[in-house]
């Protein structure tokens, strides 16, 4: 699992779980809807309803499938979770995105020309030849010199 993605899937169980943790009553929801409830808590259209954003962005960050959220969104949910401090800052932190680290290139190797390699008589050593008859042939000369 990336690094990304297992931000991303951190923030959607964090979400989850404190979706779950609040009822409708506690959120102030007078009405909350009709017959049973599948889950425990909140539903994700009330959520959604209660921070200001859309029940399909809500469920792409709740499912681990949006990339990042912007910090007016991360504080509408976070309230609308009812979040403590300590709370809203963990959802800060999970949703900010890690910076990449560089990939290091290997340090090039200073090695022996492969076999056949051609050099170009000069006074510069390791002058490799290119071609020689427009056929790419190159003719080796006799003498190379140490690389």
């Amino acid at each position: 699992m990336d690094r990304e993605h297992s931000t991303s899937a951190s923030m959607a169980e964090f979400l989850r779980s404190a979706r779950t943790r609040l009822t409708p009553r506690e959120a102030g929801l007078d009405d909350p809807g009709q017959g049973r409830r599948r889950v425990p808590g909140l539903r994700r259209e009330e959520l959604a309803h209660l921070a200001g954003v859309s029940v399909d962005y809500y469920t792409r960050l709740e499912q681990g499938r949006s990339r990042s959220a912007s910090a007016e969104v991360l504080d509408a949910l976070a309230t609308a979770l009812h979040l403590d401090d300590a709370e809203r800052s963990h959802l800060h932190t999970l949703a900010r995105p890690r910076p990449r680290q560089a990939r290091r290139r290997p340090a090039p190797s200073v090695s022996t020309p492969p076999p056949g390699t051609c050099w170009r008589p000069s006074s510069r050593p390791a002058a490799p030849v290119s071609s020689s008859d427009g056929a790419s042939t190159c003719w080796p000369i006799t003498h190379s010199p140490d690389v």
